[in-house]
């Protein structure tokens, strides 16, 4: 017996793997089948199954190259294949969305860096570890950027409401780690051999924790439903036939330049739209809703006319004894920062329970002309339960979503404003941070899918804006949330991820030492 064939499975780090390289064509097969998945795997065609096949078919692809052919070519895939998903999706202009994609497919690639250089150091086992650690530490990091959690590849499995409840406990990362151990397992199991017992074993670890998570998931739908009493819930856009304002008459009232003439023009379309928002809310109001409340900027007004209309919406609240959130864009002539994004929140009592600006303005025009947010959520105490809101793009980062969770809100009400492209994927995120923080959401977006759901993530009623007359949502909504271990002990999976790739490394470099 050699001394090779007294080296056990287990005790092998890289000798198996390597003997088992496959041959040359079918390395490129992998290639192949990522290429295909990754047309499909994210973007605007974005297929559940898909994102799982891809990160296994590149992984196998990278372990079967040499380390920097392999890792060259599969960020030339990110690159070019989600410069074809993407289009759309992200509204930046020319060149500069190649730069930024260029940028973001360097983020993608790291994990393949990382395993390449790492797992084949490690006994096989951690070596498995290492690419799914490494998958969850970089789309963690990348969500605490300008862009949030978008290109979280937990978003592509929306559709699959079982598997959603574990955002309850690890939030994203649980099922970003499940898809990149899912890569690192097939890669195993084709490395040790499909009758291999370690291969075996490996697949059989990932198959029973899997399905563990989705029996957990089908036990929390089947035997813990949202059983509270629920109140009539409206939300309003603007109606497509209704008044519109120029940009070129806005522009010339920010830049100072607008005649008296156009300044009539613009307060006199401005109040229209006011006014159509006003009375449709009051027929809501009227059919039983406790609480209505507008899109994002569904209103546009002028600073020194702000008073005024908060005046009209006081009297219409304690009228009709509702609560009124207006979605305002409150501009201010020829000031440095010269927008307030928020909603304001009116009482029955006709008094203001709360004005909030937009925490997270979207990257581009808006960042540069919108007032700074203190970025706290606010917090109401109704006869329905705790209310709060948060506008658009502040949904997309769950550490800011973070405080809903700690404040228990029961419900959150999201101002919004989309465009086709993003059409639904922008409302199923929000929806995540439903299930990750417990709490009952109404979400209305000007141009895109409107929705609301219970904390587990049933859709309670949908309005998608493109087919809609009446561009409004109505819907009986739960007035108690639930407090879930995600809103307890927030990210301890990807600080777990990283503290283990830290043990990973340290142990690889003592492997090579020795």
């Amino acid at each position: 017996m050699t001394s090779l064939q007294r080296v056990s499975e287990a005790d092998a780090p890289g000798l198996l793997s390597a003997a088992r390289t496959p041959a040359s064509w079918e390395s490129w097969f992998w290639l192949l089948g990522a290429s295909i998945a990754l047309l499909f795997a994210d973007g605007r065609y974005c297929i559940a199954p898909a994102a799982w096949i891809a990160p296994a078919c590149l992984l196998r692809f990278t372990r079967t190259q040499p380390p920097w052919r392999g890792i060259g070519l599969a960020y030339i895939a990110f690159f070019m294949l989600r410069a074809i998903t993407y289009r759309g999706m992200i509204p930046i202009p020319g060149l500069f969305y190649y730069l930024f994609l260029a940028v973001a497919a360097l983020f993608a690639t790291v994990p393949y860096v990382v395993d390449s250089f790492l797992s084949k150091r490690l006994r096989a086992g951690l070596g498995a570890l290492v690419f799914p650690a490494t998958f969850v530490i970089v789309q963690f990091v990348s969500s605490q950027g300008a862009h949030g959690s978008w290109g979280s590849v937990a978003y592509t499995q929306a559709g699959n409401l079982p598997l959603l409840q574990s955002l309850s406990i690890f939030g994203l990362w649980g099922i970003a780690f499940l898809v990149g151990w899912f890569a690192s397992t097939v890669s195993y199991w084709l490395e040790h051999g499909l009758r291999s017992q370690a291969g075996l074993r490996s697949a059989a670890l990932f198959a029973g924790v899997y399905f563990a998570i989705i029996l957990f998931g089908d036990a929390r739908l089947a035997f813990f439903p949202p059983v509270s009493e629920t109140i009539r819930v409206a939300s309003l856009s603007p109606l497509k036939s209704g008044p519109a304002i120029p940009n070129a008459l806005l522009d010339a009232f920010l830049h100072g330049s607008a005649s008296d003439i156009q300044i009539r023009d613009l307060d006199a379309l401005a109040v229209a739209g006011q006014q159509e928002l006003l009375s449709r809310t009051e027929r809501e109001a009227h059919a039983g809703a406790k609480l209505v409340f507008w899109s994002e900027e569904a209103a546009t007004v002028l600073k020194q006319d702000e008073a005024r209309l908060l005046a009209q919406a006081q009297t219409l609240a304690v009228k009709d004894h509702v609560y009124l959130g207006l979605g305002l864009a409150v501009w201010t002539a020829a000031g440095q920062h010269p927008l307030e994004n928020k909603l304001v929140l009116i009482d029955p009592a006709g008094k203001t329970a709360f004005q909030f600006l937009k925490a997270r303005p979207t990257p581009g025009p808006e960042t540069a002309m919108a007032q700074i947010s203190d970025g706290k959520l606010p917090l109401t105490v109704t006869p329905f339960g705790r209310l709060s809101t948060a506008i658009c793009y502040d949904m997309d980062f769950p550490s800011l979503l973070a405080q809903a969770g700690k404040q228990r809100v029961d419900i959150l009400i999201s101002p919004a404003s989309d465009w086709a492209d993003i059409d639904p994927r922008h409302t199923q995120m929000a929806q995540f941070r439903a299930i990750e923080q417990g709490f009952n959401l109404v979400r209305q977006a000007n141009l895109g899918l409107s929705a609301a759901y219970d904390y587990e993530g049933h859709p309670l009623a949908t309005m998608d804006a493109p087919n809609s007359h009446d561009q409004t949502l109505v819907a009986q909504v739960q007035t108690q949330g639930v407090h879930t271990l995600y809103a307890q002990f927030g990210d301890w999976l990807a600080w777990i991820c990283t503290a283990a790739l830290a043990v990973l490394i340290l142990l690889a470099l003592g492997v090579e030492g020795h």
